[in-house]
């Protein structure tokens, strides 16, 4: 039997995590606009996602998707709508002259930046390519489900660490304050960060 490359898939998704994307400036923007609990509640949600997709890439899910292109495309676009959404919800805080309330707000909106977060990583087709690739590169056809398993919780634990680190650093009280002194900048950077991803996805071409 084929030994897994653990080292090889660890590297791999080390850098695709770590690396900045959508998921990262998501749980960036989040922890210092609104604290650590709510940046942590943003992570769950995008490492919920990165489960998902890593199961599906597991059993067979990334099979499927290569052989029906137009779920690429459909994924393609849903992705690309909602990066552009964020996009205009920062562009559009840029613009407003609102004083920045943060009392009470963590408690009433985690379970939205929960979801918001489960949503940017489900509708990302790079993150299906992505464990697809994963899958295929460093895992023998003879693998058993023990070996699979042990992958996804290698994976998921390594992603845990990168997500919840990036929630607690953002949501520093110098990173913050830094963030509050210079909103309206970061705001602007947000905004043509996720509108350059969100276009970058609609026109690329994702051929399994």
């Amino acid at each position: 039997m084929e030994e897994i490359h653990y080292g090889l898939i660890m590297v791999a998704a080390f850098v695709a995590t770590a690396s900045p994307g959508p998921a990262t400036l998501a749980i960036a923007g989040t922890s210092m606009n609104s604290g650590r609990r709510n940046g942590i509640a943003m992570a769950f949600g995008i490492l919920t996602g990165s489960f998902i997709w890593s199961f599906s890439a597991a059993f067979g899910m990334a099979a499927l998707m290569y052989a029906n292109a137009w779920l690429f495309d459909l994924f393609r676009y849903f992705g690309a709508a909602y990066l552009l959404f964020l996009a205009y919800k920062s562009f559009k805080s840029v613009l407003s002259s609102k004083v920045l309330v943060l009392e009470n707000t963590a408690s009433l909106s985690m379970k939205n930046d929960y979801l918001r977060g489960l949503a940017i990583h489900l509708t990302n087709p790079k993150v299906i390519l992505f464990f697809g690739a994963l899958y295929s590169m460093g895992v023998p056809n003879t693998v058993s489900i023990d070996g699979l398993l042990s992958i996804i919780f290698l994976v998921g634990l390594q992603s845990a660490c990168l997500f919840f680190g990036y929630a607690v650093l953002f949501s520093n009280p110098r990173i913050r304050q830094g963030y509050f002194k210079m909103k309206r900048g970061f705001d602007a950077a947000f905004a043509l960060m996720f509108g350059a991803a969100g276009i970058k996805i609609l026109l690329s071409k994702f051929t399994p």
